[in-house]
């Protein structure tokens, strides 16, 4: 037995004639995008059938007015959003080894010097350094220590360090800034577009319940008539 050919369509956007795996009936895609779809093709037959990639090109075009509408102008950002969703694309990814990757040796430098730093690693340290730079002029008094009280020396070399830690712990928290501002550039994008699925959704599910229920109540008519149709039948 010859197996039967899956069915045809003609996309009423493009004209193209594609496999029903392809296609979308039109009185299964949401109002809204059917009324940008009639603007583009007047002579719309909402009986007919539109494929997949016009689908999503109308859709990224719903969703770039629905954005306009509640923001205005669109920034780089969201239009970027607009286009990963229409494309499928996933925006979530993981931006740590790139901020690594492209930062310089002074850059490295600056975050280690700032993190040792910050830590009790450095304070220990450079307290029994200066209990021992103290000690060591204390115990020499009487034979000419080289940094006697009140340690002009150690002073002016605290002075140094705190003057030198200063600039590296602000290029350090710059370097952070830039890494915070593009992590939550990358949340808003992830955060959007999934509001946005699921916004579109919400919409779909909804149009679908409501045709169904249009179908229900056409089928329960047909229903209705046919038994209209069978009593006086019986009667007789």
């Amino acid at each position: 037995m010859e197996r039967q050919r899956d069915p045809t369509y003609v996309c009423v956007v493009c004209g193209e004639r594609k496999s029903h795996d392809e296609m979308m009936p039109l009185e299964m895609v949401r109002p809204n995008v059917v009324e940008n779809i009639r603007k583009e093709r007047p002579g719309l037959d909402e009986r007919g059938h539109i494929c997949l990639a016009d689908l999503h090109r109308f859709h990224s075009s719903h969703i770039r007015d629905i954005l306009a509408a509640e923001k205005g102008e669109l920034s780089d950002l969201e239009v970027d959003v607009v286009r990963s969703l229409a494309e499928h694309e996933i925006l979530s990814q993981n931006i740590n080894p790139r901020l690594d990757g492209g930062a310089t040796f002074g850059e490295r430098l600056s975050d280690r010097i700032t993190s040792f730093g910050g830590s009790w690693k450095f304070i220990i340290s450079f307290g029994v350094f200066c209990g021992i730079w103290m000690g060591i002029n204390v115990g020499l008094l009487l034979l000419r220590p080289f940094d006697p009280y009140p340690f002009i020396l150690l002073n002016l070399l605290l002075s140094c360090i705190a003057a030198l830690q200063a600039p590296i712990i602000m290029m350090s928290q710059k370097r952070q800034e830039t890494r915070d501002r593009l992590r939550a550039e990358h949340d808003y994008r992830v955060n959007l577009k999934a509001e946005l699925e699921i916004r579109l959704l919400h919409d779909k599910i909804d149009h679908l319940i409501m045709h169904q229920w249009q179908r229900l109540i056409e089928i329960q008519q047909i229903q209705t008539d046919l038994l209209g149709e069978m009593m006086p039948r019986g009667k007789k």
